[in-house]
């Protein structure tokens, strides 16, 4: 059997994480001793509350301890089932535990108290008589501070973490294996159709539970949330139903629209606590996570998981979809660059290529970058990231990348920037830096008029015209001052791949490499070939 499941519309409260009944009787300031009830049951409580009703169940909203005098037992013991009602009650209600009082109406805690609180599994606790009940809620209360800043400060880690995986490579298996630590932790990004295709953390039994409620999440769609009851609820509510103290068992919700649920969650018979998260809008991905047990916090972490999640997996196009699927229809049927990037938004460009430092991007990772970058015009080929990114927006280096950017071009000059850009990736790459700008200046360069340097240019590079490698590698060679090694990583070869071709460049031109004079002309050549 399973558990409840809930969906939801409605934004949760802040939860303060409940305190373990064993942290109050450990403090020896307030010398409480438990005499009846179950011991290390794993109690924990929401807050404490002092009445002398004789009813207290109406006002009780599950998880106190409940402090009493024993005022309304006073005079006479009376018959036991006054004092098994009343306790009845309180577990009914959903209390936590009774306090009671030494003092000043009782000697000692009645005889049939205590077995009334055995009988009902209420755990009972003798208050001595230098203690008030004041101290003992305020002590309740520290400790529910504390607890509560703890969470904070790990829920506050936890969307750190997030963000800095979702800014990483691969960012989608990052985010859902960040999600999924712990014990028993699983996350799974189910797909529009219905089926896992990314997911973290170790297999469970839970697994096929979770699919099933990731579908109807799903199926919902704009319709009204609904709650499906537990077939192993236990018995039906009292006059007056108390919320369930533990918020794990029930659905964790999420800021929506007014009709359409987003979330839901269920607890398996093994116990193990699922909660699924529909991504965006309609996109109809769901995030699905499974755990042995649920903080409070984890709800707040699984809602960042999910926005990461949508901005990841969305199209992110709105208005300006249409016009880049038009850009690309004119450029296959042959519009001309200048004509098309109005389209695109902007009339400078840059192109930026990007290598990941561990395993190759997958296309999430790559969009992930072109959103880091401020573009959505990315193309991922070979391993290397290609975006082409507005002249206004500045590149900037990023975690987890090796980045080469050209310089600022028109629409004509694409290609240019696009070779720009490659070698200034190599250049990232075989001097290990973060990012490489092409240097744009031309200095004396510029005194020459282009068409003369082109034409010298084919002249002295003429012996090589055959031999785009060759050409390259003296390029790189040159730019990268003569390091074999540094070469050979940018341009992916064996260091004596690049002697060999270096050594047939000089016999090639019959120039002697070594004089720098020689070099610095080569250099001049290859830049205006």
């Amino acid at each position: 059997m399973e558990g409840s499941h809930t969906m939801s519309e409605q934004p949760a409260g802040p939860l303060t994480p409940p305190v373990p009944l064993s942290a109050l009787l450990a403090r020896e300031d307030l010398a409480l001793r438990q005499i009846a009830g179950p011991v290390g049951a794993g109690t924990e409580l929401h807050g404490a509350h002092a009445s002398e009703m004789a009813d207290p169940y109406p006002y009780l909203l599950g998880g106190e301890l409940l402090l009493t005098a024993g005022v309304h037992f006073a005079g006479a013991d009376g018959p036991e089932s006054r004092f098994d009602d009343y306790v009845g009650r309180i577990a009914a209600a959903g209390g936590a535990a009774l306090g009671f009082g030494v003092a000043p109406v009782h000697d000692t805690v009645p005889r049939a108290l205590v077995e009334a609180c055995d009988a009902h599994g209420l755990p009972l606790l003798e208050v001595p008589p230098r203690t008030t009940f004041a101290a003992v809620a305020r002590a309740v209360w520290q400790l529910m501070e504390r607890a509560r800043t703890a969470e904070l400060r790990r829920v506050t880690e936890a969307q750190q973490s997030l963000a800095a995986a979702a800014a990483g490579p691969d960012p989608v298996p990052a985010v859902l294996r960040r999600l999924a630590r712990g014990p028993g932790g699983r996350a799974v990004l189910f797909g529009p159709e219905g089926t896992a295709i990314a997911s973290a953390g170790t297999a469970t039994a839970a697994d096929p539970s979770l699919a099933r409620l990731a579908r109807v999440l799903a199926r919902s769609g704009s319709a009204a949330p609904t709650t499906s009851p537990a077939p192993d609820a236990g018995p039906g509510p009292g006059p007056a139903p108390v919320p369930d103290p533990d918020p794990a068992t029930t659905a964790a919700a999420t800021a929506t629209t007014a009709t359409t649920a987003t979330t839901a969650a269920e607890t398996t018979a093994s116990g193990a606590r699922l909660a699924v998260y529909a991504l965006g809008a309609r996109q109809g991905f769901v995030l699905g996570v499974a755990a042995a047990r649920r903080e409070p916090g984890d709800h707040t972490v699984a809602s960042v998981a999910a926005v990461l999640l949508s901005l990841l997996t969305g199209e992110h196009q709105s208005g300006s979809g249409a016009a880049r699927s038009s850009a690309l229809v004119r450029l296959l049927l042959g519009g001309a660059p200048g004509e098309v990037a109005p389209l695109l938004g902007g009339g400078r460009w840059r192109v930026v290529h990007a290598r990941a430092h561990a395993r190759p991007p997958g296309p999430v990772a790559a969009s992930a970058l072109g959103a880091a970058l401020g573009s959505p015009l990315v193309d991922l080929a070979s391993g290397v990231v290609r975006v082409l990114v507005p002249a206004g927006r500045e590149p900037e280096p990023q975690p987890g990348w090796t980045i080469g950017v050209s310089a600022v071009v028109e629409p004509p000059q694409w290609p240019l920037a696009d070779t720009q850009a490659a070698r200034a990736l190599a250049r990232a790459r075989a001097t290990r830096t973060a990012l490489v700008r092409h240097g744009g200046r031309t200095a004396l360069a510029g005194l020459v008029p282009p068409d003369e340097a082109a034409e010298h240019a084919r002249a002295l590079l003429a012996p090589l015209a055959d031999s785009p490698a060759l050409a390259e590698t003296l390029r790189a060679w040159l730019s990268l001052h003569g390091s074999w090694d540094r070469t050979a990583v940018a341009l992916s070869v064996h260091r004596n791949t690049v002697r060999q071709r270096i050594a047939r460049c000089a016999a090639l031109l019959d120039a002697d490499l070594d004089d720098a004079d020689v070099r610095m002309e080569l250099w001049f050549a290859l830049k205006h070939r």
